[in-house]
């Protein structure tokens, strides 16, 4: 019976078929592959027998059955995977499995290949959120919005300045994502202490041959473990990321919260139920689930960086916390991902409520661009701040349009006509260079893509 919600609900195909049990296994086969390869090239082992165990070394021969049936004995998962690759080789080539390495060898270089795989199937969609941000961003470049500061009405903005916005950002966590898969997916073959003594004067060629084959960089230094520093940045990569999209999720649930409605998810009337009592309610669930979910991933940061520090050479306290960390924070990225893209994609936008918005406060919103012209036209800009502010709070007090509490200021009206204050209390004429800001990020992500 399914017990955790990735094996039921939550997660993609393609990036649970990474972290399968059976692929995490053919990944530590394909390292054992290419350590016979290379010893055997070099004559440390005969090239028949590394040819054999070349051949051998596939879930085909060796199943995750098998190697579990060892396991329950062995209680060392390496030393299964060795005793079942070696009794499918033929002939004498099953004694030279595994020579020269150390268990955590195999573990990290095979995990650096399922980081890559994960790596790659995070970016895809990254790219796909960005892609998806920059049209948006296009398309409603010039659909003024209520911006708000401290929860409250500020200026006006454009929709388009808030996608480019998160464009931008997820442009940076690609970046970021780029800069640490480097760091992060290295080969190693360096035996218990990191110092190759087993492997003797080859060890070095050894390592830096396996790295080549497997098409990863071979780690400088180690000493029993790729250094957790590496592992660490990864989950703090996947949590800013994830931090982006509960970013981009909690400004649509906010902006379709019933007083607000101006953009929200789609919900199919037809289907769709929203609660199990209320039956009008339409909620936000797939926003709210990315927000959720990326608590979660969060969370993970911490254990990563608890696992750099290790016993002298290395302990295992790594090791559990990982087997849990690296698949979940790569499922669970990997779907907000995905729940973000059907988010955007679906997007709906309600105009008549965002222009029924600018009208909240009665002009309130435009007194800093009656404080700015009134400053252009000859009156202090202390002054004109004092002014404006004065009837600003008059206009809350009573209830009234900000604009009739200036007509009658004399002392500001001598400095602009009516026809001014008209065109002042637009808010869809005051916003400032949103359209030119847009356009540069149009035409900046150019050279992202």
């Amino acid at each position: 019976m399914a017990i955790h919600p990735v094996e039921f609900r939550y997660g993609t195909p393609e990036m649970k078929a990474i972290w399968e049990a059976e692929n995490k296994l053919q990944r530590m086969l394909d390292v054992e592959a290419a350590l016979a390869r290379a010893e055997g090239e070099l004559g440390i082992i005969p090239e028949e027998a590394a040819a054999e165990i070349a051949r051998k070394a596939s879930t085909e021969f060796v199943t995750p059955e098998r190697v579990n049936e060892i396991e329950r004995e062995t209680k060392h998962d390496i030393a299964s995977i060795v005793k079942a690759l070696a009794e499918q080789c033929e002939g004498d080539a099953g004694e030279y499995v595994h020579f020269g390495a150390t268990s955590n060898d195999i573990v990290d270089t095979s995990n650096s290949l399922l980081l890559r795989e994960s790596i790659g199937v995070l970016r895809d969609k990254l790219v796909e959120v960005l892609r998806v941000l920059l049209k948006l961003a296009d398309e409603n470049r010039d659909l003024v919005c209520m911006g708000r500061t401290h929860g409250q009405h500020a200026l006006p903005t454009t929709y388009g300045m808030k996608f480019a916005l998160w464009a931008d950002e997820i442009h940076r966590q690609i970046e970021r994502l780029d800069a640490c898969r480097k760091r992060l997916c290295v080969g190693m073959m360096t035996g218990a202490v990191g110092t190759t003594a087993a492997l003797g004067e080859d060890g070095l060629e050894v390592h830096e041959r396996v790295s080549e084959i497997l098409g990863l960089e071979p780690v400088l230094i180690s000493n029993q473990v790729v250094q957790r520093d590496n592992h660490a940045e990864f989950m703090m990569v996947l949590a800013n990321i994830a931090t982006t999209l509960d970013k981009i999720a909690l400004e649509i649930r906010n902006l379709q919260r019933t007083e607000i409605m101006e953009v929200g998810e789609k919900f199919d009337p037809e289907k769709q139920v929203g609660s199990s009592t209320m039956p009008h309610k339409m909620n936000p669930i797939t926003a709210e689930r990315i927000c959720g979910i990326a608590r979660v991933i969060r969370s993970y940061v911490v254990a990563a960086l608890e696992n750099n520090p290790l016993w002298h050479e290395r302990d295992l306290t790594n090791s559990s916390s990982e087997r849990i960390i690296l698949p979940e924070a790569c499922i669970l990225t990997d779907y907000i991902l995905k729940l973000t893209l059907d988010v955007l994609n679906n997007l709906v936008f309600y105009p008549e409520n965002i222009k029924r918005n600018f009208e909240l406060t009665g002009g309130l919103i435009m007194a800093e661009r009656l404080m700015a012209e009134l400053t252009r036209r000859g009156m202090g800009r202390q002054t004109a701040y004092a002014a404006v502010r004065q009837c600003a709070i008059e206009a809350n007090r009573k209830g009234m349009n900000l604009k009739d509490v200036v007509l009658e200021r004399q002392d500001i009206m001598e400095h602009i006509t009516e026809d001014d204050l008209e065109e002042i209390m637009n808010p869809e004429t005051y916003i400032g260079s949103a359209l030119r800001i847009v356009q540069r990020v149009l035409e900046e992500s150019e050279n992202w893509l």
